[in-house]
């Protein structure tokens, strides 16, 4: 089974026949997306641009009140991280690409210098798709996005990200107040309301996730009265076929429990919370599948730029397993530019000729979360819906951020008035990132990411089993060390993402057949919150979408983060974490769990001096 098949867009072969339009799916739209219009108050915005009209229509307040003169900022440069070698090598090689790049440095050197960024209060620059000014940008606009920001993440979206839309015209994007709120419109676009009480059985909607998921999602869907339908995963992610698969659930629905699933939300880089990552074959696998039965795919993607090429040979290495072997090349027709997002495992946009695929991004993770900032990439009939219902409830996101984000992608802009003011040197300080810029600073991060998850795995990897040296019953073995082994918990290192997603054997401990495992589990977690473990690790119950998983297997489970927190923690916590686990697995006596749980009273105390380290309830998505 392939890790990882890495894309080379150099050999490309023309395509077989012209693309055909994306299937009209519209039958999956709710009975309230139907029936939106267009919002009669926003046909007027594009109006609004008319160099040198008389806006006497629009009930906008005038932009010289606004109280600020501009937006200024410090920003680092995108080559402020270092990357991480793009291709998957031998154990040898790799290893000496990933010396070379100070994996094994506390602080890899990097350039911490930075940028001066100067938003003006109005911009002379005439066309609006490259006028970014506090005029535009604080003023009422259009609900597809801010003119500026729109036009560069769309032209990234669909040249650089997503070459190869099979279907005819491509995709089309609309800005988003993060991924969030993506998947709140998207479920709002897609499902009916269904109410127990009112609505029969067989109107109920379904949606697919993995049997592991990010419950934000999850718990969204709840309130809509939409069942939450779980498919068995592995290493990569949800399985196609067999017991517990896609096409099982699918084939197999039981129509007692409502409609057969006609949604499926999955994160297909670096799972929230398991790390998995969907390989080519497996998504065009599933596709099919979710083709056959009219499944709508969601696709959520905030880690698609961490991907991780050294993990599968680092954790052969790491086990003393022999190397995997690389996946074939894939081709496609166009490349998209850039070595490094040509390397990456592509969207299931990239393999969706029906037009099924909704894909979520967010600035959550490249930028910060707090700029609640994203984008919907879709065929342009269900974009075009969801502008309906962002028309009529967020509007566009923040002009701060938009600006913020546009200024520092694109550059800086014609002055006007006050900013012509400042010297030519203040000026030209910042030129703007441009495409260029932003992919190298996503593989910079990239390269951040990938060392801290090896820093992480390295420490678990040293502390998975209890070795315990015993002597020999026979007089005739008195020179020999009996030794034996106790494997007290599992992992795979991530191919993706920001997680390491942990199996404790608690069938392993000494008192498995004493205490029932759920008890030992929340027990080990308040042990690892105190001294002198200090470590918060996500337990993997709040990540069961349903009580039947929860119960069945969710209390096996541990997620760790290794983003979080500063590099040299994660060294320390990931050490405290192997550490605590062996000295749980010491002890042998019930009392002693209890005592556990009483001095767990002052949890509170620690965690309001700062002394735990949270390796997992940063829920990073």
């Amino acid at each position: 089974m392939a890790d990882f098949e890495y894309i080379n867009g150099a050999d490309a072969s023309p395509p077989a026949s012209e693309p055909k339009p994306p299937l009209d799916l519209s039958h999956h739209f709710s009975r309230v997306t139907a029936a939106r219009t267009t919002s009669s108050v926003k046909e007027f915005y594009k109006f609004f641009q008319i160099p040198g009209i008389g806006n006497l229509a629009g009930g906008l307040p005038n932009a010289s009140f606004f109280p600020y003169d501009t937006l200024e900022a410090q920003i680092a440069r995108p080559e402020r991280f270092n990357p991480t070698p793009n291709d998957p090598s031998s154990q040898d090689e790799l290893s000496k690409k990933l010396g070379a790049a100070s994996i094994a440095d506390k602080k890899p050197s990097q350039d911490t210098s930075s940028a001066h960024l100067v938003i003006p209060h109005s911009s002379a620059a005439p066309n609006p798709m490259q006028k970014i000014d506090l005029t535009t940008a604080l003023q009422y606009g259009q609900a597809q996005g801010y003119p500026p920001l729109y036009s560069f993440i769309r032209q990234f979206a669909l040249q650089n990200l997503h070459p190869n839309v099979p279907y005819k015209d491509g995709a089309e994007i609309i800005l988003t107040c993060g991924s969030t709120d993506g998947f709140g419109k998207t479920i709002e676009a897609l499902s009916n309301v269904w109410s127990e009480e009112r609505d029969w059985i067989r109107e109920r909607p379904g949606i697919l996730c993995e049997e592991f998921a990010y419950m934000n999602a999850v718990q969204a869907c709840r309130p809509r009265g939409i069942a939450v339908v779980p498919v068995k995963i592995d290493l990569e992610g949800m399985i196609p076929t067999g017991p517990g698969s896609l096409e099982d659930v699918l084939e197999n629905w039981d129509d007692s429990k409502g409609q057969r699933p006609h949604m499926m939300y999955t994160v297909t880089i670096g799972q929230n919370p398991t790390s998995g990552t969907l390989s080519i074959q497996r998504r065009k696998e599933l596709y099919a599948i979710c083709s056959k039965y009219d499944v709508m795919i969601i696709e959520d993607d905030p880690y698609w730029y961490l991907q991780f090429p050294s993990a599968a040979a680092l954790q052969a290495e790491a086990r003393n397993e022999p190397a995997p072997k690389p996946a074939p090349a894939h081709v496609f027709e166009n490349s998209t530019g850039y070595p490094f997002l040509d390397s990456l495992v592509p969207s299931y946009l990239n393999f969706d000729p029906d037009g099924r695929v909704v894909r979520l991004d967010t600035f959550s993770k490249t930028v910060a979360p707090g700029c609640r900032l994203g984008w919907i990439t879709a065929q342009p009939a269900i974009i075009e819906r969801i502008l309906r219902i962002t028309e009529t409830s967020t509007q566009q996101p923040s002009g701060f951020v938009q600006s913020m984000i546009a200024e520092m992608v694109m550059g800086p802009q014609p002055a006007a008035a006050e900013f012509s003011k400042k010297s030519k040197r203040e000026q030209l300080t910042f030129s703007g990132w441009q495409t260029a810029g932003w992919v190298r600073w996503l593989e910079g991060l990239r390269g951040t990411y990938e060392r801290r998850m090896n820093r992480m795995c390295t420490h678990l990897e040293e502390g998975r089993f209890y070795v315990k040296q015993g002597t020999p019953t026979k007089a005739a073995d008195s020179e020999w060390a009996v030794i034996s082994k106790t494997k007290m918990y599992s992992f795979d290192w991530p191919r993706g993402g920001m997680f390491v997603w942990i199996q404790m054997h608690f069938e392993t401990h000494p008192l498995f057949k004493q205490v029932p495992g759920a008890k030992l589990a929340r027990t080990l977690w308040i042990f690892l919150t105190m001294k002198p473990n200090l470590v918060l690790a996500a337990p993997g119950a709040i990540f069961s979408p349903t009580p039947e998983i929860l119960e069945e297997k969710g209390w096996q489970f541990f997620r760790l983060c290794f983003a979080a927190v500063e590099e040299e923690e994660v060294d320390k916590s990931s050490k405290r974490f192997a550490q605590g686990v062996r000295a749980f697995w010491m002890i042998k006596d019930k009392k002693d769990l209890e005592d556990i749980e009483t001095e767990s009273a002052g949890l509170e105390a620690e965690t309001a001096r700062g002394e735990l380290a949270d390796l997992g309830l940063s829920m990073a998505c």
